[in-house]
């Protein structure tokens, strides 16, 4: 294939995979929904292959636009990297974090200050999300996420365990004088639906129906804990100032389940010199804590 790369026509293809939708990548980009289908379907006529199902609800990727999407969009985000990096005049590296909220909140946010000291030329945008994240699609460096770490298409390190325990308001607590007790309280859950199984396998006691509501985080959880007086299971490390306080009571030395925080990144990706840094302080941060 001879000529230049019809970068416009990429442009319109990496939105619409976004998307899945031309109308909105055609908002996004500016230009009308017709503009987009056309340089779509010029860079389809242009590789001789076909990128998107036409479907009545949006688009539908076919596997070989999957496999140009990976690239492109890392592409694109490294483009905007290097101009954002000497916008304004000032020589400067941006670092993209997605990190599930839980961690952002209970552990990463009050140690941040210290980052932005030691390494100012260092502009840190940070996402939150709920622990499903796309670190290709979505164009972050790095994700932090709570799990086994076992996630093929990254490299995946450990950053401490955060095993799961019984967390609760005080005056809840008072009714809690064995594991058994909690059969009368309202149980709020995640999206893991084996968390409380594992915990009442770690208690001792039989499982039972749980009909409290499904939450998608920990932080969240334990926001209506702390509103409803409700029962939940979290890690106990990303809400130490709320038990220091007496917001919160660990009503039993009990703990289950061998998930972790994960910082986690590209396999096909190399690894910034920011990058780099963010890993070094992050490790640096956890041991000295």
């Amino acid at each position: 294939m001879k000529g230049d790369i019809p970068l416009n026509a990429l442009r319109a293809f990496e939105a619409s995979a976004r998307h899945l939708n031309f109308t909105r990548a055609g908002m996004e980009l500016f230009v009308s929904q017709a503009a987009v289908s056309q340089q779509v379907r010029l860079l389809e006529e242009r590789l001789g292959i076909t990128l998107f199902r036409r479907l009545s609800r949006g688009l539908e990727m076919t596997d070989e636009a999957r496999l140009l999407f990976s690239e492109i969009s890392d592409a694109f985000h490294r483009i905007e990297k290097a101009y954002r990096q000497f916008e304004g005049g000032e020589v400067r590296e941006a670092l993209t974090l997605s990190c599930v909220g839980t961690f952002a909140l209970g552990w990463l946010l009050p140690k941040i200050d210290d980052f932005r000291q030691r390494h100012p030329a260092i502009e840190l945008s940070i996402q939150t999300n709920n622990n499903v994240v796309s670190i290709a699609g979505e164009g972050v460096d790095f994700a932090i996420r709570y799990g086994s770490g076992n996630w093929s298409a990254s490299h995946n390190q450990l950053l401490f365990d955060a095993p799961l325990t019984l967390l609760c308001r005080p005056d809840t607590a008072k009714r809690l004088n064995r594991p058994e007790d909690i059969t009368g309280e309202n149980l709020l859950r995640s999206y893991r639906h084996e968390e409380w199984e594992n915990w009442f396998a770690a208690a001792g006691i039989p499982p039972f129906r749980i009909n409290g509501p499904v939450l998608d985080s920990s932080r969240l959880i334990i926001d209506a804990v702390l509103i409803t007086g409700g029962v939940a299971l979290a890690p106990e490390i990303m809400f130490e100032p709320e038990i220091k306080g007496g917001l919160l009571v660990r009503p039993f030395d009990i703990y289950s389940g061998n998930d972790g925080y994960w910082l986690t990144w590209q396999r096909a990706r190399k690894m910034t010199p920011s990058m780099q840094i963010f890993r070094e302080w992050i490790i640096q941060t956890i041991i000295r804590q």
